[in-house]
Protein backbone atom coordinates (compact mmCIF):
# COMPACT_ATOMS: atom_id res chain seq x y z
CA UNK A 1 0.00 0.00 0.00
CA UNK A 2 3.07 2.28 0.19
CA UNK A 3 4.28 1.46 -3.30
CA UNK A 4 3.41 4.87 -4.75
CA UNK A 5 5.48 6.53 -1.98
CA UNK A 6 8.49 4.28 -2.54
CA UNK A 7 8.55 5.05 -6.25
CA UNK A 8 7.88 8.78 -5.70
CA UNK A 9 10.73 9.03 -3.18
CA UNK A 10 13.15 7.58 -5.73
CA UNK A 11 11.97 9.97 -8.44
CA UNK A 12 12.12 13.05 -6.18
CA UNK A 13 15.55 12.22 -4.73
CA UNK A 14 17.07 11.61 -8.15
CA UNK A 15 15.49 14.68 -9.76
CA UNK A 16 16.51 17.09 -6.97
CA UNK A 17 19.82 15.51 -5.98
CA UNK A 18 19.16 16.10 -2.29
CA UNK A 19 15.86 16.64 -0.48
CA UNK A 20 14.89 16.78 3.19
CA UNK A 21 12.58 14.26 4.82
CA UNK A 22 10.25 17.15 5.69
CA UNK A 23 10.01 18.19 2.04
CA UNK A 24 9.31 14.60 1.01
CA UNK A 25 6.63 14.28 3.68
CA UNK A 26 4.91 17.47 2.50
CA UNK A 27 5.11 16.45 -1.17
CA UNK A 28 3.72 12.97 -0.50
CA UNK A 29 1.20 14.04 2.18
CA UNK A 30 2.53 11.76 4.90
CA UNK A 31 4.59 12.03 8.10
CA UNK A 32 8.36 12.43 8.41
CA UNK A 33 8.39 9.23 10.43
CA UNK A 34 6.77 7.35 7.54
CA UNK A 35 9.35 8.78 5.14
CA UNK A 36 12.22 7.45 7.25
CA UNK A 37 10.54 4.03 7.43
CA UNK A 38 10.26 4.06 3.63
CA UNK A 39 13.94 4.99 3.34
CA UNK A 40 14.78 1.95 5.48
CA UNK A 41 12.66 -0.30 3.25
CA UNK A 42 14.40 1.00 0.12
CA UNK A 43 17.77 0.44 1.78
CA UNK A 44 16.81 -3.17 2.56
CA UNK A 45 15.94 -3.54 -1.14
CA UNK A 46 19.53 -2.58 -2.04
CA UNK A 47 19.05 1.07 -3.06
CA UNK A 48 21.91 3.14 -1.55
CA UNK A 49 20.16 6.16 -0.04
CA UNK A 50 21.97 8.30 2.52
CA UNK A 51 20.50 10.71 5.05
CA UNK A 52 22.53 13.66 6.41
CA UNK A 53 21.19 15.77 9.28
CA UNK A 54 21.74 19.46 9.93
CA UNK A 55 21.76 22.55 7.68
CA UNK A 56 22.27 21.64 4.04
CA UNK A 57 21.55 18.01 4.79
CA UNK A 58 18.88 15.76 3.41
CA UNK A 59 18.33 12.48 1.65
CA UNK A 60 20.33 11.62 -1.47
CA UNK A 61 21.62 8.73 -3.52
CA UNK A 62 25.22 7.67 -3.03
CA UNK A 63 27.62 9.29 -5.56
CA UNK A 64 27.72 7.45 -8.86
CA UNK A 65 24.40 5.67 -8.33
CA UNK A 66 21.40 6.48 -10.51
CA UNK A 67 17.83 5.24 -10.46
CA UNK A 68 16.63 4.47 -13.97
CA UNK A 69 13.19 2.96 -13.65
CA UNK A 70 13.21 1.96 -17.29
CA UNK A 71 16.05 -0.47 -16.54
CA UNK A 72 14.35 -2.23 -13.63
CA UNK A 73 13.81 -5.95 -14.17
CA UNK A 74 10.37 -7.50 -13.70
CA UNK A 75 11.44 -9.22 -10.47
CA UNK A 76 12.60 -5.88 -9.03
CA UNK A 77 9.28 -4.24 -9.89
CA UNK A 78 7.50 -7.20 -8.32
CA UNK A 79 9.54 -6.93 -5.12
CA UNK A 80 8.71 -3.23 -4.79
CA UNK A 81 5.08 -4.05 -5.42
CA UNK A 82 4.91 -6.75 -2.74
CA UNK A 83 6.77 -4.56 -0.26
CA UNK A 84 4.37 -1.72 -0.94
CA UNK A 85 1.45 -4.07 -0.33
CA UNK A 86 2.83 -4.73 3.14
CA UNK A 87 3.53 -8.42 2.56
CA UNK A 88 7.16 -8.20 3.70
CA UNK A 89 6.85 -5.28 6.09
CA UNK A 90 3.69 -5.05 8.19
CA UNK A 91 3.17 -1.91 10.25
CA UNK A 92 -0.06 -2.24 12.28
CA UNK A 93 -1.87 1.04 12.73
CA UNK A 94 -0.30 2.89 9.80
CA UNK A 95 -2.96 4.28 7.54
CA UNK A 96 -2.51 4.14 3.79
CA UNK A 97 -4.30 4.22 0.52
CA UNK A 98 -6.06 1.12 -0.63
CA UNK A 99 -4.32 -1.07 -3.16
CA UNK A 100 -6.29 0.07 -6.20
CA UNK A 101 -5.62 3.75 -5.48
CA UNK A 102 -1.91 3.04 -5.07
CA UNK A 103 -1.81 1.20 -8.38
CA UNK A 104 -3.62 4.04 -10.14
CA UNK A 105 -0.96 6.49 -8.93
CA UNK A 106 1.82 4.06 -9.86
CA UNK A 107 0.47 3.67 -13.38
CA UNK A 108 0.72 7.45 -13.82
CA UNK A 109 4.30 7.48 -12.50
CA UNK A 110 6.03 4.58 -14.25
CA UNK A 111 6.86 4.41 -17.97
CA UNK A 112 4.14 2.96 -20.26
CA UNK A 113 6.20 -0.20 -20.76
CA UNK A 114 5.30 -1.29 -17.22
CA UNK A 115 1.52 -0.99 -17.64
CA UNK A 116 1.06 -4.59 -18.83
CA UNK A 117 3.32 -6.02 -16.09
CA UNK A 118 1.50 -4.09 -13.37
CA UNK A 119 -1.89 -5.24 -14.62
CA UNK A 120 -0.65 -8.83 -14.57
CA UNK A 121 0.69 -8.55 -11.03
CA UNK A 122 -2.49 -6.81 -9.83
CA UNK A 123 -4.68 -9.60 -11.19
CA UNK A 124 -2.53 -12.44 -9.80
CA UNK A 125 -1.66 -11.28 -6.27
CA UNK A 126 -4.23 -10.56 -3.59
CA UNK A 127 -3.33 -9.23 -0.16
CA UNK A 128 -6.09 -10.09 2.32
CA UNK A 129 -5.40 -7.98 5.42
CA UNK A 130 -8.22 -9.45 7.56
CA UNK A 131 -6.80 -11.43 10.53
CA UNK A 132 -6.71 -15.19 10.92
CA UNK A 133 -4.94 -17.14 13.62
CA UNK A 134 -1.71 -19.00 12.87
CA UNK A 135 2.01 -18.21 13.08
CA UNK A 136 4.11 -17.57 9.98
CA UNK A 137 5.38 -20.84 8.42
CA UNK A 138 8.50 -21.60 6.40
CA UNK A 139 7.89 -21.31 2.64
CA UNK A 140 10.95 -22.66 0.77
CA UNK A 141 9.04 -23.02 -2.52
CA UNK A 142 7.55 -19.54 -2.61
CA UNK A 143 10.00 -17.93 -5.05
CA UNK A 144 9.53 -20.74 -7.57
CA UNK A 145 5.76 -20.38 -7.27
CA UNK A 146 5.96 -16.62 -7.83
CA UNK A 147 8.17 -16.97 -10.88
CA UNK A 148 6.04 -19.64 -12.55
CA UNK A 149 2.91 -17.63 -11.81
CA UNK A 150 4.19 -14.55 -13.62
CA UNK A 151 5.53 -16.62 -16.52
CA UNK A 152 2.26 -18.59 -16.83
CA UNK A 153 4.19 -21.85 -16.55
CA UNK A 154 2.81 -25.15 -15.29
CA UNK A 155 4.18 -26.64 -12.08
CA UNK A 156 4.88 -30.13 -10.83
CA UNK A 157 4.30 -30.12 -7.08
CA UNK A 158 4.47 -32.58 -4.20
CA UNK A 159 1.67 -31.74 -1.79
CA UNK A 160 0.98 -32.92 1.75
CA UNK A 161 -2.69 -33.03 2.72
CA UNK A 162 -4.08 -32.37 6.19
CA UNK A 163 -4.05 -36.13 6.92
CA UNK A 164 -0.32 -36.18 5.94
CA UNK A 165 -1.02 -38.09 2.72
CA UNK A 166 1.46 -36.95 0.04
CA UNK A 167 0.56 -36.71 -3.64
CA UNK A 168 2.28 -35.48 -6.79
CA UNK A 169 0.37 -33.50 -9.36
CA UNK A 170 0.66 -31.04 -12.22
CA UNK A 171 -1.04 -27.68 -11.67
CA UNK A 172 -1.65 -24.45 -13.54
CA UNK A 173 -1.03 -21.57 -11.07
CA UNK A 174 -3.78 -18.93 -11.32
CA UNK A 175 -2.81 -16.76 -8.35
CA UNK A 176 -1.28 -16.37 -4.89
CA UNK A 177 -3.25 -15.12 -1.91
CA UNK A 178 -1.82 -13.87 1.39
CA UNK A 179 -4.13 -14.30 4.39
CA UNK A 180 -2.65 -12.85 7.58
CA UNK A 181 0.87 -13.99 6.70
CA UNK A 182 -0.20 -17.36 5.26
CA UNK A 183 0.22 -18.02 1.53
CA UNK A 184 -2.23 -19.96 -0.62
CA UNK A 185 -1.93 -21.01 -4.25
CA UNK A 186 -5.04 -21.00 -6.41
CA UNK A 187 -4.30 -23.46 -9.20
CA UNK A 188 -6.05 -25.72 -11.70
CA UNK A 189 -5.22 -29.33 -10.80
CA UNK A 190 -4.95 -31.38 -14.00
CA UNK A 191 -5.53 -34.68 -12.17
CA UNK A 192 -8.69 -33.48 -10.43
CA UNK A 193 -9.71 -31.36 -13.44
CA UNK A 194 -10.82 -28.49 -11.26
CA UNK A 195 -9.57 -25.32 -9.60
CA UNK A 196 -8.28 -25.91 -6.08
CA UNK A 197 -6.57 -24.03 -3.25
CA UNK A 198 -3.22 -25.31 -1.98
CA UNK A 199 -1.66 -24.13 1.27
CA UNK A 200 1.89 -23.16 0.31
CA UNK A 201 3.49 -24.46 3.50
CA UNK A 202 2.26 -27.97 2.53
CA UNK A 203 4.00 -27.87 -0.85
CA UNK A 204 7.09 -29.96 -0.12
CA UNK A 205 8.68 -29.74 -3.57
CA UNK A 206 8.01 -27.79 -6.75
CA UNK A 207 9.47 -27.68 -10.25
CA UNK A 208 8.60 -25.31 -13.06
CA UNK A 209 7.72 -27.08 -16.32
CA UNK A 210 8.45 -25.89 -19.84
CA UNK A 211 4.76 -26.07 -20.77
CA UNK A 212 2.65 -22.93 -20.45
CA UNK A 213 -1.08 -22.34 -20.06
CA UNK A 214 -3.70 -19.59 -20.25
CA UNK A 215 -6.03 -18.47 -17.49
CA UNK A 216 -9.68 -18.54 -18.66
CA UNK A 217 -11.20 -15.21 -19.64
CA UNK A 218 -13.26 -13.66 -16.89
CA UNK A 219 -11.42 -15.38 -14.03
CA UNK A 220 -11.18 -13.16 -10.94
CA UNK A 221 -8.75 -14.16 -8.19
CA UNK A 222 -10.63 -12.09 -5.62
CA UNK A 223 -14.03 -13.57 -6.48
CA UNK A 224 -12.60 -17.09 -6.37
CA UNK A 225 -10.98 -16.51 -2.98
CA UNK A 226 -14.12 -15.01 -1.44
CA UNK A 227 -16.07 -18.06 -2.55
CA UNK A 228 -13.47 -20.44 -1.12
CA UNK A 229 -13.36 -18.48 2.14
CA UNK A 230 -17.13 -18.87 2.49
CA UNK A 231 -16.94 -22.62 1.82
CA UNK A 232 -14.08 -23.03 4.33
CA UNK A 233 -15.90 -21.20 7.10
CA UNK A 234 -19.13 -23.11 6.48
CA UNK A 235 -17.30 -26.45 6.60
CA UNK A 236 -15.46 -25.49 9.77
CA UNK A 237 -18.65 -24.38 11.50
CA UNK A 238 -20.22 -27.74 10.70
CA UNK A 239 -17.21 -29.88 11.65
CA UNK A 240 -15.83 -27.96 14.64
CA UNK A 241 -17.82 -26.32 17.38
CA UNK A 242 -16.39 -25.16 20.72
CA UNK A 243 -18.65 -22.60 22.35
CA UNK A 244 -17.03 -20.09 24.72
CA UNK A 245 -19.06 -17.64 26.82
CA UNK A 246 -17.23 -14.41 27.65
CA UNK A 247 -18.28 -11.49 29.87
CA UNK A 248 -16.88 -8.07 28.95
CA UNK A 249 -17.31 -4.45 29.94
CA UNK A 250 -19.70 -2.61 27.63
CA UNK A 251 -16.86 -0.54 26.15
CA UNK A 252 -14.66 -3.56 25.38
CA UNK A 253 -17.71 -5.46 24.17
CA UNK A 254 -18.56 -2.81 21.57
CA UNK A 255 -14.94 -2.68 20.46
CA UNK A 256 -14.88 -6.45 20.12
CA UNK A 257 -17.99 -6.38 17.95
CA UNK A 258 -16.39 -3.78 15.69
CA UNK A 259 -12.93 -5.32 15.34
CA UNK A 260 -12.93 -9.04 16.13
CA UNK A 261 -12.38 -11.77 13.58
CA UNK A 262 -13.87 -14.34 15.96
CA UNK A 263 -17.12 -16.10 15.11
CA UNK A 264 -19.58 -14.43 17.50
CA UNK A 265 -22.81 -16.43 17.60
CA UNK A 266 -24.76 -14.48 20.23
CA UNK A 267 -24.54 -11.23 22.22
CA UNK A 268 -26.54 -10.38 25.34
CA UNK A 269 -26.51 -7.29 27.54
CA UNK A 270 -26.14 -7.79 31.29
CA UNK A 271 -26.36 -4.43 33.04
CA UNK A 272 -23.11 -2.59 32.39
CA UNK A 273 -21.58 -5.67 30.82
CA UNK A 274 -22.06 -7.80 27.73
CA UNK A 275 -22.11 -11.57 27.31
CA UNK A 276 -20.59 -13.01 24.14
CA UNK A 277 -21.03 -16.54 22.84
CA UNK A 278 -18.10 -17.29 20.51
CA UNK A 279 -17.27 -20.39 18.49
CA UNK A 280 -13.54 -21.02 18.93
CA UNK A 281 -13.64 -24.38 17.10
CA UNK A 282 -11.59 -26.50 19.52
CA UNK A 283 -9.90 -26.36 22.93
CA UNK A 284 -6.30 -25.64 21.88
CA UNK A 285 -7.41 -22.89 19.50
CA UNK A 286 -9.58 -21.43 22.28
CA UNK A 287 -6.54 -21.33 24.62
CA UNK A 288 -4.68 -19.18 22.08
CA UNK A 289 -7.66 -16.90 21.44
CA UNK A 290 -8.37 -16.45 25.16
CA UNK A 291 -4.93 -14.93 25.71
CA UNK A 292 -5.73 -12.16 23.20
CA UNK A 293 -8.92 -11.00 24.93
CA UNK A 294 -9.14 -7.55 26.63
CA UNK A 295 -8.27 -7.25 30.35
CA UNK A 296 -11.95 -6.93 31.32
CA UNK A 297 -12.81 -10.26 29.68
CA UNK A 298 -13.93 -13.10 31.95
CA UNK A 299 -14.43 -16.57 30.51
CA UNK A 300 -17.52 -18.13 32.05
CA UNK A 301 -17.80 -21.33 30.03
CA UNK A 302 -16.60 -23.98 29.37
CA UNK A 303 -15.13 -24.93 32.72
CA UNK A 304 -11.94 -26.42 31.26
CA UNK A 305 -11.06 -23.18 29.46
CA UNK A 306 -11.82 -21.14 32.58
CA UNK A 307 -9.53 -23.48 34.55
CA UNK A 308 -6.80 -23.02 31.93
CA UNK A 309 -6.99 -19.23 32.33
CA UNK A 310 -6.91 -19.52 36.12
CA UNK A 311 -3.75 -21.62 35.85
CA UNK A 312 -2.12 -19.11 33.49
CA UNK A 313 -3.00 -16.23 35.82
CA UNK A 314 -1.41 -18.05 38.76
CA UNK A 315 1.72 -18.64 36.68
CA UNK A 316 1.87 -14.96 35.72
CA UNK A 317 1.30 -13.86 39.31
CA UNK A 318 4.18 -16.02 40.48
CA UNK A 319 6.41 -14.87 37.65
CA UNK A 320 5.77 -11.16 38.22
CA UNK A 321 5.48 -11.17 42.01
CA UNK A 322 7.81 -8.85 43.92
CA UNK A 323 10.58 -10.79 45.64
Amino acid sequence: MRLHRLIAILLLVESRGRITAQALAEALETSVRSIYRDIDVLGEAGIPLTAVSGPGGGISLMPGYTVNLRQLHGEEVLQLYLTGMGIRTREPGESGLKLKNALMKLEKTLPPAYQADLHKVQSRFLFDEAPWWEELPELPCLETLRGALLRSAKLAIRYRKVNNEVSERTVQPYGLIVKRGEWYLAAYCEAARELRTFKCERINAVAELDEGFEIPDGFSLEEYWRGQEHVFKAARREAEHYLVVIRLSREDGKQMLAQTSMEVTEVKEEGLRMLFSVNMYEYHQACKEALTLPPTAEILQPAELRAYMQQRIRQWAELYSVK
